[in-house]
């Protein structure tokens, strides 16, 4: 007789089945999320009906029909073709590309400032020590709208007049703003810039390698020489490639201005260096205490290696230090871009100085400011998501 005791089957878990009921938890939470979702719809829907009933009771015009009619304004700056006669469509793209102007080329160069005074601020060199802390305690503190407005009135007033430019060889600096030489543009150009951007794809790919091997092996590639050869040698072959134009445009004194050649206004000089100054004196703190953040042992350990000052930093304290540094360095690449609009105030003919330009004219306030905050939202989703990118990609990873 067998006595081993019967061992029963237990029965295999399902997939629980979600049920949305009142007396459950999770129901009463859904339910809850909907109402408070719908909501929100109706009151936005009723906010609209009334603000559009309000505006026909008092024949105010609304739509954006009033895209496709000429614009009627002279535009100061732009980067594609204009005259009086364009619509709001291309006024309103000039005023973006002019915004993404100021706002690539001041995060760039506010990232490079503000890492540099960051770092200055570890220094062992009391005098350079100081001059960077005393440069963020300054610009810092100081309202970036009244930044610019000094800018302004230096750019503007103290610089002599066209005809007393100061000049240093074909590069003139006056109240008209900056100029400088330009290269005629011709297929060379096209193929040295198609040829750079694959010089610097072929960087990253060699950086990527270069610090794999690293990682492996211990030992150190050159990264820097290499990624400049392969930018430049590049750039170089298109250009050969295109004929080897040599043609540039050369600034000149005319009768009433600098002519020929490129130039930069003094509002976008006033602009740019305004934002610059100003979020990389917050930049610098942010590098500064991710520098913080490494501890003393990881120093340590890299004087123990061998490796100078600058190695550490490059190699060991740096890369730590990203982890704590990417997050709000996002937030002041969204602040300077934001900041932006503060153009108005200076002449720069951007968004919000286009939008503005378009209220007076039309009286489509409305449909003027969420074409600007539509904008300007987009440009703060896609930052984001691009810092974001890179903060997972810079994470420290465990093996």
């Amino acid at each position: 007789m067998n006595t081993s005791p019967m061992i029963e089957a237990r029965p295999q878990p399902g997939r629980r089945r979600r049920s949305i009921s009142w007396n459950s938890r999770e129901g009463r939470g859904v339910l809850y999320q909907v109402i408070a979702l719908l909501s929100v719809v109706g009151f936005v829907a009723l906010l609209v009906r009334n603000t559009l009933t309000n505006m026909r009771e008092r024949g105010i015009q609304s739509g954006y029909d009033f895209l496709s009619e000429p614009f009627g304004f002279d535009i100061s700056e732009t980067l594609i073709p204009y005259d009086v006669m364009s619509n709001y469509w291309t006024a309103f793209s000039i005023g973006l590309l002019n915004t993404l102007k100021v706002a690539i080329v001041g995060i760039v160069l506010a990232t490079l400032l503000g890492t540099l005074v960051g770092v200055g601020r570890f220094s062992g060199n009391f005098l350079l020590r100081k001059i960077c802390y005393w440069y963020v305690e300054f610009f810092r503190n100081v309202p970036v709208y009244l930044q610019l407005l000094i800018w302004y009135i230096v750019f503007t007033e103290v610089l002599p007049a066209y005809e007393d430019a100061w000049q240093l060889g074909h590069f003139y600096l006056s109240k008209n703003g900056f100029s400088f030489p330009w290269p005629e543009w011709h297929t060379g150009q096209s193929l040295a810039l198609a040829g750079g951007a694959a010089g610097v794809f072929a960087a990253w790919f060699y950086s990527r390698m270069a610090r794999r091997h690293f990682d492996q092996t211990g030992q150190q590639r050159p990264v820097f020489l290499v990624n400049f050869a392969l930018i430049v040698g590049l750039s170089l072959v298109g250009w050969l490639l295109g004929g080897a134009p040599t043609t540039w445009s050369l600034p000149t004194r005319g009768d009433f201005q600098i002519e020929n050649g490129a130039a930069v206004t003094p509002e976008f000089m006033a602009l740019l260096i305004g934002l610059v100054f100003y979020t990389a004196s917050f930049i610098a703190e942010i590098v500064r205490s991710g520098i913080a953040s490494v501890s003393l042992g990881q120093h340590e350990a890299s004087a123990s290696l061998g490796l100078t000052k600058r190695q550490s930093m490059r190699l060991v304290v740096l890369p730590q230090a990203l982890r704590v540094i990417i997050p709000p360095l996002t937030s002041q690449y969204l602040n300077l871009t934001k900041n932006s609009s503060l153009a108005v105030a200076i002449g720069y003919p951007d968004l919000v100085s286009i939008a503005q330009t378009s209220l007076n004219q039309t009286g489509r306030a409305i449909e003027a400011l969420s074409i600007v905050m539509a904008v300007y939202l987009t440009l703060s989703l896609i930052t984001s998501a691009l810092m974001n990118w890179f903060n997972a990609s810079a994470a420290i990873r465990e093996r």
